[in-house]
């Protein structure tokens, strides 16, 4: 009998540079992710379903459409030998009901894809509950090989919108677990002692930092101040503050750098701007007579502080800490909703805002023209921040705007918009998009009723958002059915806005600045743009995953096999990041297996000078052990690892572009994974 083997593979980038992972000094630190650097954090973490991010300073589960919402350490980022640890980390919920922040420990792999694994006969993985059951409960389980075991069971709740600290004491024997600092469970428990770790938040939006693994000696490797609050990234509601963090444990004394300068702060000595040293304490005051910033806190001000550790008796001291902030609300309005941007929004839809810092009343303009509602004076003002405009005309560009008296002055507020359905809209690349490669082609959706369009595209936002018809931003008239620009090759890592007008026979009506920018890599493949279409025979446009990857179907020499046999062709469940993967089955009998892709672009990677070539793929513990290989043409480079076949969970692979040698970096054809 003939043995199919397999492999995932996802995110094929040539990239310039590649984050290097680095370790606290002490080997008793296992693990640590404070999520202040998105890149380091992306090689730390395995996503296996949900919508994982990393942005300011915490790492988001973003949906709520599944209850097996999960990432774990990465692969190489663990050690079977680590049996006896503490975990620790800072949650903070923000769904209301059944959606319990979840801990994944001694998980063997292949960690479950799917809700519905979590009891299937491959899964061996311990898994606590910590507020389950509509946020009544805590309840560790272990899971092993369909059979699901209770261990304990108590009273826990957490409060949705605020910060938590979890901790879980495994030992070889035993489990015990903390919320906020109150014991839920001390058990003897081990059928199996080794297996990764990791956090799922179950059918729920929330919020993840400080996420600590550490010995059985303690947390005593751990030097770096860490824990801040306010959290990293918060809005402080006063014009002072309370600072504390949790110090590090070596320290004797703590260096504060505080300022609005995130330049000064960053690149700050003893003696700098903001500087306070030799602080006994984990607390300081700022805003108050006699402290830092005695006149108080600025509103519409970013603060930025650093804490390092300071011993003196300890060569390696001091120990550098990370970059925090905080804000303090402007005396405008912010945070609108509708968002600014917003596409299609209900036209029964209320107004809302969070009002400015002291705010008192509140005085909005609406309006279908961006300079009559930029100039507008004379409003009516209001107590609450909402307004109810009535029902709003379809097929529309509105701007809004929100003044804000304080008592004794009006703070004029920003222009925001919005559209209604049948506006113009649909951008792509979406609006705020990031990584667009720099053969992008613009393209939207008309409005229902627009007669032609004008096109603006340029570099400067505000240049983009005041243009006419006779600025250089003006690309010109387009006519309908004519939904698509391309702008040429696109710089390296820069932004870019535009804009599409909507021209009808009563006039023209301005729309939204979209906004993106560009990759500072180049993507070979991300396998995301593959779908299931099945067009007939000659037919243009064949996009399956198959066509592209040319594998052996059909052979006898070449064993491998590129996607699934029916829809969805390529690999929806077990990805990497996005929705999509290559799924890869293989057959080394007597045979070779390959796949190639034959290029169209990007060709030349010889382009801002790119070195490396970036490729991540899982392979399956049952696989047999088989070298793995990555040629541009006929230049064949090796993994280092002769067993990569058996490697599970996702790996990052980085190949030098100088170990293809021979190969034109201009004029790249093919490329092949076998």
């Amino acid at each position: 009998m003939t043995l199919k083997r397999f492999m995932t593979f996802a995110t094929l980038i040539a990239i310039i540079f590649v984050p290097l992972f680095s370790s606290p000094v002490d080997a008793q630190t296992y693990f640590s992710d404070d999520f202040g650097n998105p890149a380091e954090s992306e090689d730390k973490w395995e996503v296996i379903a949900g919508d994982w991010q990393v942005a300011d300073g915490v790492y988001h589960q973003l949906s709520t459409a599944d209850p097996w919402l999960t990432s774990m350490v990465a692969a190489d980022k663990w050690s079977d030998e680590w049996v006896e640890y503490t975990i620790e980390f800072m949650v903070r919920p923000l769904t209301e009901g059944d959606a319990p922040v979840n801990v994944l420990f001694r998980v063997q792999d292949p960690v479950p894809p799917i809700w519905a694994d979590r009891s299937g006969p491959n899964t061996h993985m311990y898994r606590w509950i910590v507020n389950g059951w509509t946020n009544t409960e805590s309840r560790p389980y272990m899971y092993n090989a369909g059979t699901n075991v209770m261990l304990a069971q108590t009273n826990n709740s957490l409060e949705v919108g605020s910060w938590h600290k979890i901790k879980l004491v495994v030992t070889q024997t035993g489990l015990a677990g903390y919320v906020d600092e109150v014991e839920m469970f001390d058990l003897e428990h081990a059928q199996w002692t080794n297996g990764r770790v990791g956090i799922q938040a179950y059918s729920g939006i929330m919020d993840f930092d400080d996420f600590i693994v550490y010995g059985p000696a303690g947390r005593g490797a751990f030097p770096y101040a860490s824990g801040p609050n306010p959290p990293d990234g918060a809005i402080n509601l006063d014009t002072w503050v309370e600072l504390n963090w949790r110090p590090g444990d070596f320290a004797v004394t703590h260096d504060v750098y505080l300022g609005d300068s995130l330049d000064e702060v960053n690149n700050g000595t003893p003696g700098a701007p903001g500087f306070q040293g030799n602080q006994a304490a984990t607390t300081i005051l700022a805003g108050f007579p006699g402290f830092a910033f005695p006149d108080g806190l600025v509103p519409g001000t970013t603060y930025y502080w650093r804490i390092d550790e300071v011993n003196d008796a300890d060569p390696n001291s001091p120990w550098r800490g990370d970059i925090w902030s905080f804000s303090i609300p402007p005396k405008t309005a912010y945070s609108p909703d509708p968002v600014d941007g917003a596409e299609f929004v209900d036209p029964n839809a209320i107004l809302t805002w969070t009002g400015g810092y002291g705010s008192k009343l509140h005085t909005v303009y609406l309006g279908d023209n961006y300079d009559d509602v930029n100039n507008a004076v004379g409003g009516m003002p209001l107590g609450p921040p909402s307004y109810d405009p009535g029902t709003l005309e379809q097929e529309k560009v509105l701007y809004w705007r929100v003044d804000e008296f304080d008592g004794f002055e009006t703070h004029k507020g920003d222009i925001w918009a919005f559209t209604t359905p049948g506006a113009v809209g649909n951008p792509q690349p979406a609006n705020g998009a990031v990584d667009v490669q720099m053969i992008e082609t613009l393209s939207w959706t008309p409005a229902d009723r627009a007669a032609s369009h004008h096109l603006y595209f340029g570099t400067d936002k505000d240049a983009v958002n005041n243009a006419t018809t006779a600025s250089p931003e003006h690309i010109g008239a387009r006519a309908l059915g004519a939904e698509s620009y391309e702008p040429g090759g696109l710089a390296w890592n820069s932004g870019y806005a535009w804009r599409v007008d909507e021209v009808y026979p009563n006039g023209t009506f301005k729309g939204l600045v979209w906004t993106f920018t560009t990759a500072d890599f180049i993507l070979v493949d991300d396998f995301e743009s593959y779908d299931d279409i099945d067009p007939l025979p000659g037919e243009p446009g064949i996009n399956r995953i198959f066509d592209k990857w040319v594998d052996g179907f059909g052979t006898t020499t070449n064993g491998a096999l590129v996607g699934n046999d029916l829809p969805p062709y390529a690999e929806t469940t077990i990805v990497h990041g996005g929705a999509q993967s290559l799924v890869y089955r293989y057959d080394n009998n007597l045979k070779t297996s390959e796949a190639t892709l034959t290029l169209v672009y990007p060709r030349d990677w010889s382009e801002q000078g790119v070195t490396k070539l970036s490729l991540w793929f899982r392979g399956a513990s049952g696989n047999a052990a088989d070298r793995m290989f990555v040629a541009l043409g006929n230049a064949v480079v090796y993994h280092d690892d002769a067993s990569a076949t058996q490697l599970t969970g996702w790996n990052k692979w980085v190949i030098e572009l100088q170990e293809f040698a021979g190969v034109n970096l201009t004029n790249v054809n093919t490329i092949t994974i076998g």
